[in-house]
């Protein structure tokens, strides 16, 4: 293969991973935004005790119809715009902190696949950790504070040179971004090596389906570890005035949840 289709691939690829990745972002926009607002504790519902008792479904659809009845349909996207532009540059950070990090473990442990992998996804997840902490920061301003994407960008972007208001919330980012990605690039693994040893599973002819249940199993334990991390980032980066830590983020959650940290800790 020539150096130029080599080249061409690359930016075939580069320009693919960002149109997936706008489309999804515009597809699911809606459902992070509510989802935000439930974490950041800032839809109230009628009183405590029916707060207690209303089923999870029924405050989301709650916190959906306060919002769209205040803020209109259209807010439902709100902070996409700095995630849709992020995408290409997030996705090279990711992979080149995987590859990196892959590569480190397979130097010193070059029979342990998994270790090599998992490291490899801790390394490159904390590797846009520091790209994603304010490009979501102005994700939560606008979803949140309900701020136009020129004064959340200005904001971040004044706080990253001053180290203000612009890295709040990147020690739970990389907490969130760093351990859960190694999750996922592991058990990505384990699951594809798993059904490729299954006889009844012609991995020829069912390549496509080992590698969507890999993805989706990997996808469902990374975020089962990390997000509680998600819920204390939001926290923090949705606060204002002096900046909480990780540890005043998930006592004040804690606190909360009256006796049900685990709900709370998944709320949303």
């Amino acid at each position: 293969m020539t150096d130029d289709n080599k080249n061409n691939e690359v930016i075939v690829d580069l320009i693919a991973g960002w149109t997936s990745g706008a489309i999804s972002v515009s597809c699911t926009q809606p459902i992070d935004t509510i989802l935000t607002r439930m974490q950041a504790g800032v839809e109230s519902n009628p009183s405590k005790k029916q707060n207690n008792q209303m089923h999870e479904f029924n405050k989301t659809a709650h916190t959906t119809k306060s919002f769209v009845s205040k803020s209109g349909i259209t807010s439902l996207w709100r902070g996409s715009s700095a995630m849709i532009g992020a995408i290409p540059l997030q996705n090279a950070l990711l992979m080149a902190g995987y590859g990196y990090g892959k590569r480190w473990c397979e130097l010193y442990q070059p029979d342990s696949i998994f270790l090599g992998v998992f490291i490899g996804g801790c390394v490159g997840g904390m590797f846009q950790s520091f790209l994603m902490s304010p490009v979501e920061l102005i994700k939560v301003n606008q979803q949140v504070a309900g701020k136009s994407l020129s004064s959340a960008t200005s904001l971040v972007a004044t706080g990253i040179f001053s180290r203000g208001i612009g890295w709040r919330g990147l020690e739970a980012t990389l907490l969130r971004d760093g351990l859960p990605h190694g999750v996922w690039f592991a058990s990505y693994e384990y699951m594809k090596q798993y059904l490729e040893k299954v006889e009844s599973i012609d991995k020829t002819q069912n390549s496509s389906f080992i590698a969507l249940f890999s993805g989706a199993f990997a996808a469902f334990t990374a975020w089962g570890v990390g997000y509680p991390f998600d819920i204390i980032k939001t926290r923090i980066q949705a606060s204002e005035g002096r900046e909480k830590s990780v540890l005043d983020a998930t006592k004040d959650l804690l606190h909360e949840s009256r006796g049900r940290p685990i709900a709370t800790l998944y709320r949303g």
